[in-house]
């Protein structure tokens, strides 16, 4: 363009030169050239009003290869955490991610599906789609290495350059927590309503006894009426056990922000229990630091919490006659309380389910102590909102230890 420029502007000046001379010379047809000039050079500076585009010559597209397009495509699945598998018309695995080989261990590539999955009604669903070309889904169960549950569907695959039906995608969506919160859900009613329709038959009847034979019987009055009291009570303790889980689950996402001193409030707690303790001849042996343990938490949720786990030793462990609290802040450590008893202990298969819901290790002993069956469950709760954890030792003969780490 420079280049361009100064050519023109050469020519402007010559022209210019000749028209000077020319009218000095008296010839008047200089200043015509002049103007010629300056017309020329003006319409060599102006773009043309239509440019020329040059039109690519028209090319054929490069044929794709379907498997390579299927590869490429699964990429974006691989990094998917269900399990996914690319089956072909023969239900031949073609490809399969990472979650695959986790869940089931890795297919053979070019094998059956069955080499892996043996459950028949899966199968079915598999040549269903494969002879339909229409999407389908099942739930499959696997028991082995551990119980889980997966809603499985099948779908063909649309790829271009390849024939409608010739690739299905298989995959696994994992709804084992889901079964298990169903379960737990029905297994939670179930008690709940066991719990509470034995004290109410035991109210009816002796109601009717008193309404009927025992109408004229006072002693016998003051003795049912003892009773009823009693079952109301557990009926009354259990439903505000079952409203305190209710308030904590609502709550649970929410960490307290406050700080409490473990001191005072451990020696609160055994101060409350002296009168249970005396009653069942145990001593509480309560072991804390000089100084303040401090830990973020809600004050009456782990006074809820100590109370709890010191009473139920001192009433499951009342054979060892004492049970030892100690708080301990050692540098660099967790704060932990510790709460041993040398009572019978706890069989090793039910130490893992101490925390569920109305999980007793001794239905009758637990309902002669006047247990809910939610204590545990109610401070496993509490200790979750405190980013807390419960650990549980225990030795058949020996006794059990409830460690609290915060």
């Amino acid at each position: 363009m420079a280049v361009r420029l100064r050519q023109e502007s050469a020519i402007l000046v010559l022209a210019t030169l000749i028209a000077v001379l020319a009218l000095v010379e008296g010839i008047h047809t200089g200043v015509v050239f002049w103007i010629w000039a300056i017309a020329v050079i003006v319409a060599l500076i102006r773009p043309p009003l239509v440019e020329r585009v040059a039109v690519p010559a028209p090319t054929t597209p490069a044929p794709v290869d379907p498997e390579a397009l299927l590869h490429t495509a699964f990429a974006g699945l691989s990094a998917l955490d269900a399990p996914v598998l690319i089956i072909d018309r023969e239900a031949s695995v073609l490809v399969q991610n990472a979650a695959v080989e986790k869940a089931f261990g890795a297919f053979p590539i070019g094998a059956h599906i069955s080499s892996k999955l043996r459950s028949p009604g899966l199968l079915d669903m598999v040549r269903e789609t494969i002879a339909t070309n229409t999407p389908n889904q099942i739930e499959h169960s696997e028991r082995l290495p551990s119980e889980r549950v997966y809603i499985v569907r099948i779908a063909p695959i649309d790829l271009p350059q390849a024939e409608a039906g010739t690739f299905f995608l298989l995959s696994f969506r994992d709804i084992s927590e889901l079964r298990h919160i169903d379960r737990m859900r029905s297994d939670f009613v179930a008690n709940a309503s066991h719990e509470l329709r034995t004290p109410l038959a035991s109210l009816r009847g002796f109601i009717e006894t008193i309404q009927g034979p025992a109408k004229s019987d006072p002693k016998a009055q003051q003795r049912f009426l003892a009773i009823m009291f009693d079952q109301a009570t557990r009926m009354s303790r259990l439903v505000d056990d079952l409203l305190s889980l209710s308030r904590l689950e609502l709550k649970s996402h929410i960490a307290p922000d406050q700080k409490v001193d473990l001191v005072p409030l451990l020696g609160h707690v055994r101060d409350s229990l002296l009168p249970l303790a005396g009653d069942l001849d145990v001593t509480i042996n309560l072991q804390v630091p000089a100084g303040k343990v401090e830990v973020l938490g809600d004050r009456d949720e782990l006074v809820q919490v100590f109370e709890n786990l010191i009473e139920n030793a001192c009433k499951y462990g009342q054979e060892g006659k004492s049970v030892e609290v100690s708080l301990m802040n050692e540098p660099g450590q967790a704060v932990a309380v510790v709460i041993s008893d040398k009572g019978p202990g706890i069989p090793a298969e039910h130490v893992p389910r101490l925390t569920e819901r109305f999980y007793r290790v001794n239905v009758e002993d637990s309902r002669s102590k006047k247990g809910t069956g939610l204590g545990l469950a109610i401070v496993k709760h509490i200790l979750t909102r405190h980013r807390a954890r419960l650990i549980v030792k225990s030795e058949v003969g020996k006794g059990t230890d409830f460690t609290v780490r915060f």
